[in-house]
């Protein structure tokens, strides 16, 4: 009995797990699937209001689940920099660090408490303070956002503490090549006084010079009501969420003069031919690729093409790069290309770490798949992959109420109305090989682009002066990570 039981548990798993003949054929596994047209993008409906002392408020009902996103957006970000680079997102960090009568641990304690995240950060255009709360504690969450907004407290040792702590990170910038190989890019694409120059957290001098009474007076500043607005998605209304909204911030009103943008002069710079940096660090088991130019602007008439074409190039994990570079020749983990959208346009950008005795023949591969695309009109099956890929990733960034805030954020940015995601999606599906290479042609920057390479110079410097690509200048590593 005990011989039987044993074998007829040894079997079992292959009886149970063996295909059939008739479940064998019911596919090809080399062939691959064919696609199904995109669904029918259904857009939440977006209401409007304000509250008495004139901020915006724009909500989105979504009652499925008893939680509530609330996003306050105020134009400015730190392209109000200015001289002093890095002071914006410093000051947005400050926020959380104590506001009204707690200190970080305890603002960090009651938001725990109440199942509540709220975050502060600075982007190129604006500050963003975004709080997510279940409904039942929605008040209390909203005094404490009252106090992060209106009452943050910039205490003198606080201050102190967080700025040696950005100094120090600062400082291991020069021992992180991708670091490295990103600021050195920026500084060579966007001249001084671009707002892409510098980084986000500035420089060590910049740094060094911070203290509370700078932060106070940037903060009093910016945060300014007349450039604000909500943005709420989840389970309230609009008069429910203007009268807990108004409770807390109906008092809000400019107290010293904003901080004024001042227009942008200084201009991307375009190559007339391929420029090469290389920064060194020595014994490194591998190069870090940058390669690109200016981009485009996120308002163009391109917008739908280049995103498609950005998609086959280096845009997805099947894309052309990772094809060649990942899959077929293992140079690399990983390989993407990506243009960065901003009111500015940012830039394009290839990037990848490669293995250090392979570097030129991945910069061999890198502009050949560049020129293919600007060379050779894709064929019909890669687009409509292409295609469906960005309208079937579309429906993605709308599933939870942070992502409809989040996008909501990015269309005010550019002015942008809530149906315009169903323009793109529809724009997309028009998108013709004719329109990809044309869009390559123009963007693509194969003859003109940028080139910094951070990696072990002394193994890689006579291979890339072998491909003949233009002329080779050094960086002082020092001095990219200042």
């Amino acid at each position: 009995m005990k011989r039987s039981t044993l074998l007829l548990l040894l079997c079992a798993p292959t009886a149970v797990f063996a295909p059939t003949g008739a479940r064998s054929q019911q596919f090809d596994r080399t062939q691959v699937p064919a696609l199904d047209k995109p669904p029918v993008l259904k857009l939440p409906a977006l209401e409007r209001g304000s509250l008495p002392n004139g901020v915006t408020l724009q909500l989105v009902q979504q009652h499925e689940l008893p939680l509530v996103q609330v996003t306050l957006v105020i134009a400015g970000g730190t392209k109000l920099d200015a001289s002093q680079p890095g002071l914006a997102s410093f000051v947005t960090r400050m926020l959380t660090e104590g506001a009204g009568t707690r200190d970080a641990n305890a603002l960090q304690g009651e938001l725990a408490f109440l199942g509540a995240q709220l975050f502060a950060s600075a982007g190129t255009d604006a500050f963003t303070i975004s709080l997510n709360v279940p409904k039942r504690t929605l008040g209390e969450a909203l005094d404490l956002l009252g106090d992060v907004v209106l009452r943050p407290t910039f205490r003198s040792a606080d201050v102190r503490r967080q700025r040696d702590l950005r100094l120090a990170s600062i400082l291991q910038r020069r021992d992180n090549a991708n670091v490295l190989a990103g600021l050195a890019f920026n500084q060579l694409v966007f001249p001084q006084g671009h707002p892409y120059h510098q980084p986000a957290d500035g420089d060590s001098a910049t740094t060094a010079m911070l203290d509370s009474a700078m932060v106070r007076a940037f903060y009093e500043q910016t945060f300014v009501p007349e450039r604000a607005r909500f943005i709420v998605v989840g389970d309230v209304t609009v008069p429910e969420m203007r009268g807990l909204l108004a409770k807390r911030f109906d008092a809000w009103t400019r107290g010293a003069p904003a901080r004024t943008m001042a227009a942008v002069t200084a201009k991307p710079v375009t190559n007339m031919a391929v420029k090469v940096y290389l920064v060194d660090k020595p014994n490194a088991a591998q190069s870090v690729i940058y390669l690109g130019a200016p981009g485009a602007e996120r308002l163009s008439a391109d917008y739908p093409a280049l995103t498609v074409m950005n998609t086959i190039l280096g845009g997805s994990f099947s894309s052309r790069l990772m094809s060649n570079l990942r899959e077929s020749k293992g140079y690399t983990y990983g390989i993407t290309s990506r243009f960065t959208w901003a009111p500015l346009a940012g830039p394009f950008a290839i990037s990848s770490g490669v293995r250090t005795n392979v570097t030129d023949s991945a910069l061999v591969e890198i502009f050949k798949e560049v020129n293919m695309l600007r060379d050779v009109p894709v064929d019909g099956t890669e687009l409509e992959r292409a295609k469906a890929y960005v309208a079937l990733g579309v429906p993605q960034r709308l599933e939870t109420n942070a992502q409809v805030a989040a996008q909501l954020v990015d269309l005010g940015t550019f002015g942008l109305p809530l149906a315009s995601i169903g323009d793109f999606v529809a724009k997309v599906n028009q998108v013709t090989a004719a329109d990809i290479q044309r869009v390559a042609r123009q963007y693509l920057p194969a003859s003109t682009a940028t080139l910094v390479i951070v990696g072990d110079v002394a193994r890689i410097r006579e291979g890339i002066e072998a491909l003949k690509l233009g002329t080779i200048t050094m960086l002082d590593a020092q001095q990219v990570a200042r």
